[in-house]
């Protein structure tokens, strides 16, 4: 029993989880929601090019509002894409990360939308501000049709405020905390 004898045999290291590159994984993102994403994030970046090349503008508040939702909206489709891909997604949970998903698509799809729609009323007909209001509502589009799928999606599993699966039942043994 000296230096630990009796534990050495039958103790072994435990495994680590395998690493993965970069710390991504794309496991979250499967089916539709991959493309979407992605669509999302290179159209917001298009609308932030186009509306950052132009030169002149004679109403520029329509222009200033657009560039401001464009780069919020550039930024939080990567933000979200990067928490979906990263150890962040296990960390919050994926109740969160759907609640939080499930609310910012539409609120940023109809804020792209307004400003696509204020820039395209106050542009000067330059073809880079059409460029970017057009991507604009390209991407408002690719925001709201993410939406309406999920809004669908989570309809399909909650039909009726019931799960498809009637024996998960909240009182069920298996979904009660272990420590009270």
């Amino acid at each position: 029993m000296e230096n630990g004898a009796v534990y050495n045999e039958t103790t072994e290291p435990q495994a680590k989880p395998p690493r993965r590159p970069f710390g991504c994984t794309l496991r979250h993102l499967r089916g539709w929601r991959l493309p979407t994403k992605a669509l999302q994030a290179i159209l917001s970046l298009l609308a932030v090019i186009c509306e950052e090349i132009v030169e002149d503008c004679i109403e520029c508040g329509g222009l200033y509002f657009f560039e401001f939702t464009s780069c919020s909206a550039f930024l939080l489709s990567l933000l979200i894409l990067c928490v979906y891909c990263t150890v962040i997604y296990e960390t919050f949970g994926e109740d969160k990360v759907q609640r939080v998903n499930f609310w910012a698509m539409p609120a940023i799809g109809v804020w792209f939308l307004l400003a696509s729609i204020v820039l395209a009323a106050t542009s000067s007909g330059y073809a880079v501000e059409k460029a970017a209001y057009v991507s604009g509502f390209l991407a408002s589009g690719a925001f709201s049709a993410e939406s309406i799928i999920e809004y669908f999606h989570s309809r399909k599993q909650n039909v009726g405020g019931r799960s498809e699966n009637p024996g998960n039942t909240q009182s069920a043994t298996e979904n009660q905390p272990l420590n009270k």
